[in-house]
């Protein structure tokens, strides 16, 4: 189910600057903007890290092992790129804070510490805020860019998940789908990364059948048009409700303050209604999997709903020696390589 071929763009029209990411891992920055602040008491101890050219897997398990615990007793808001300068808190149990010395290595540095009452959850920040270089870009990459931003701004970009989410070939998403369909069983994983992986993969499945649902309706013309029986989404609080008067539902969203969304299939979903509900049930069937399919892994498969579309904030461009660097924010599950898509305009920027 995981496509093989490029997805459609929301600004195909306009042509790209083309150019090249992540020549160095400072080219692309990334730091997290947390949900809140520690306290300053507690039993967890909070770390601001800085990492260069490592793994959100590689980290979280260089911090268990140095600080002498478990891999599920570290706790991270969000998992962010390898090839890249990256800043988030981590946290650890505060009896480890004799081992933070230990933690710091030639590619992870601790800046600072805080005390805190809980553990750093998953989704626990507001967003991410990307300094990315594009090298080598176009001689009028400028006019380019500034038409591309333009749109963005006021239409948002197709709200895909990156291809980092299915692996090498699709191979993770494709062992999702065994996953969900049978073929295979959580003991045809490896013992030592088994939980790991079954979450990867089941999510990575969720993941191309919202990517698939997305570029159908994009495709068809209407991705950014309200329809009877879309599952809406409110930006500001996140609370979904079902279309019953399109007309009345295209201002807000227009005006920023609503989004359609697509599924991430699951039995506590959010179902629409109306031909939105008939357009997932086929995708559903071509997918080859039951309607129930979901329910075998229905811990980590519980299900929910994706925004289709997002609208980069506090988005800048400026020319530098190299090429263009662009900085902008975006809200946690956004792709910062989707949106760059949409400048470079190649297949996968290089």
């Amino acid at each position: 189910m995981h496509r093989s071929e490029p997805l459609p763009l929301v600004t195909a029209d306009l042509p790209g600057i083309g150019g090249i990411l992540k020549q160095a891992p400072e080219d692309f920055e990334v730091e997290e903007l947390p949900a809140y602040e520690p306290c300053g008491e507690g039993e967890h101890l909070f770390l601001w890290v800085e990492k260069r050219d490592v793994s959100a897997e590689r980290l979280v398990a260089h911090v268990a092992r140095a600080a002498g615990i478990g891999r599920q007793d570290v706790g991270v808001a969000g998992l962010k790129d390898r090839r890249a300068v990256t800043r988030q808190y981590v946290s650890i149990p505060a009896r480890c804070s004799d081992q933070v010395a230990a933690i710091e290595t030639e590619g992870i540095r601790v800046l600072r510490t805080a005390w805190h009452r809980n553990k750093l959850r998953t989704g626990h920040l507001k967003g991410n805020r990307f300094r990315v270089l594009v090298s080598d870009v176009a001689a009028d990459a400028d006019e380019r860019s500034a038409s591309i931003a333009l749109r963005l701004r006021s239409h948002g970009f197709a709200n895909y998940f990156g291809e980092q989410r299915f692996g090498s070939d699709g191979d993770t998403a494709s062992l999702g789908f065994d996953l969900l369909s049978g073929r295979k069983t959580p003991r045809d994983l490896p013992a030592s990364r088994r939980r790991f992986l079954l979450r990867l993969a089941l999510s990575a499945a969720q993941s191309a059948l919202f990517n698939e649902a997305l570029a159908d309706r994009l495709d068809a013309g209407h991705w950014d048009r309200v329809e009877p029986g879309d599952v809406m989404q409110v930006v500001a609080t996140g609370g979904l409700f079902i279309v019953e008067d399109a007309g009345r539902e295209q201002p807000r969203f227009d005006a920023g303050e609503t989004v359609p969304t697509g599924p991430m299939f699951g039995p506590k979903m959010m179902q629409p209604s109306g031909e939105p509900g008939a357009r997932e049930q086929r995708l559903l069937e071509a997918s080859g999997l039951a309607p129930d399919a979901f329910d075998r892994y229905a811990r980590l498969t519980a299900g929910a709903r994706r925004p289709l579309a997002v609208r980069p904030q506090e988005l800048s461009i400026e020319r530098e020696a190299a090429g263009l660097r662009l900085q902008f924010v975006l809200p946690p599950g956004a792709y910062a390589t989707v949106l760059l898509r949409e400048f470079c305009k190649v297949d996968e920027p290089a």
